[in-house]
């Protein structure tokens, strides 16, 4: 076993990481960007699972300062794609602190998120529910990457 096993080895996990954090931001910008669209255009989103789109995407907590919050989450995945494709090509540990910290502010602020879906506003939003999904996980893909270093 050569010297540069460790090294590839790390090399190739922190590849996937990155990978991983990538394809979740990707697929967290395309759903802000469906729903910041159709609130914008005055429709609502057809509900994956449920009904409660409708309900959420019409409530007075869809709209923060004017914009609606599927623009900041936009907003965040655009940023945390940048970071994530910055920190695969380069090993640049700022881009994954970028994305630490923003996932965990993003983390709570979906924490808050659903608990008014649950408790105020009584509805689940499917579309909403998977966009939190994308924001976490891939704050919990940067756990791993923070204690191995540079890709």
């Amino acid at each position: 076993m050569s010297s540069e096993d460790p090294v590839r080895q790390r090399r190739t996990t922190a590849g996937r990481l990155a990978a991983g954090m990538a394809i979740l931001a990707l697929a967290g910008l395309g759903i802000s960007i469906y729903l910041t669209v159709l609130k914008f255009a005055g429709e609502v989103p057809l509900c994956v699972v449920g009904g409660g789109c409708e309900s959420v995407q019409t409530s007075r907590y869809s709209v923060l300062l004017g914009i609606p919050v599927a623009a900041y989450g936009a907003v965040w995945s655009a940023v945390a794609l940048a970071a994530a494709v910055a920190w695969w090509r380069t090993g640049d540990r700022r881009a994954l602190l970028v994305l630490y910290l923003g996932g965990l502010a993003g983390t709570l602020i979906e924490g808050y998120l659903v608990y008014l879906e649950l408790f105020v506003i009584h509805a689940v939003c499917s579309w909403c529910a998977a966009y939190g999904i994308t924001v976490v996980l891939g704050w919990l893909l940067t756990v791993p990457a923070l204690r191995m270093g540079e890709p």
